[in-house]
């Protein structure tokens, strides 16, 4: 009663412990989840064995590692380098999305190199499909983000605007890159290996890391966009 007569405003409900470490707790199983799924896809895909052998193990590096990570960079639980600067985050970001380029592009020509050697059709499959198609997103997303880094010489007006298409951007593109890894379970060389409920296993590691990026970008900046716009 005192404090609503002197007209003071009581003090935010601190959150519980156990939601805070469940957070972490989420972050840190996104991050282990992703890690060992593409070590598990390097050592099935055996490296070195074939053209086509590289091209799972760094559309893995590029999708479910480095562009994983550098989302995850700007979040509050999750981040593995939230004792850094906004700044720095940046920079980090910039890098790991710059990487997950360079290792897309890289397994883009593996698959090309080998169906050309064996003499069969691109684009053949809904996997090939879903993966063009996250490519050219995904170039699509780095000169958003190029703009956002020098807006002055990009003659942005409306930043604001643009960091919620970048973040909306972001998003859809991890989601299209985590359907082209699922749809690759469905290929005729996935299955000759992995069969049973070891395939459903397989299928549950990429979703999670997605579902946590989801509810960061979703819950955590887009409202916060959108009221900086309004």
């Amino acid at each position: 009663m005192q404090s609503l007569e002197l007209g003071l405003v009581p003090a935010p409900a601190r959150e519980p412990r156990l939601n805070r470490w469940l957070r972490r707790g989420s972050g840190v199983l996104a991050h282990l989840l992703a890690l060992v799924f593409t070590i598990f896809l390097t050592v099935l895909s055996r490296p070195g064995t074939s053209l086509f052998s590289w091209h799972p193990v760094f559309m893995a590096l590029a999708f479910c590692v480095c562009m994983a990570e550098a989302i995850l960079l700007f979040s509050p639980d999750h981040s593995l380098f939230s004792c850094c600067s906004r700044k720095a985050r940046i920079g980090l970001h910039w890098a790991g999305q710059a990487l997950a380029l360079l290792c897309a592009a890289l397994g883009l020509g593996f698959i090309a190199a080998s169906r050309t050697r064996s003499e069969l059709p691109h684009l053949a499959s809904w996997h090939s499909w879903a993966g063009a198609l996250t490519l050219l997103a995904t170039g699509g997303q780095a000169l958003c983000g190029l703009c956002l880094l020098c807006p002055r010489a990009a003659r942005v007006s409306r930043v604001a605007r643009l960091k919620l298409y970048h973040l909306t951007g972001g998003l859809v593109v991890y989601l299209m890159a985590t359907v082209t890894v699922l749809l690759g379970m469905y290929s005729v060389w996935f299955q000759a290996q992995i069969k049973g409920a070891a395939w459903y296993l397989c299928l549950a590691l990429p979703l999670y890391p997605a579902l946590v990026i989801m509810h960061q970008i979703s819950s955590s900046y887009l409202p916060r966009k959108k009221t900086e716009i309004l």
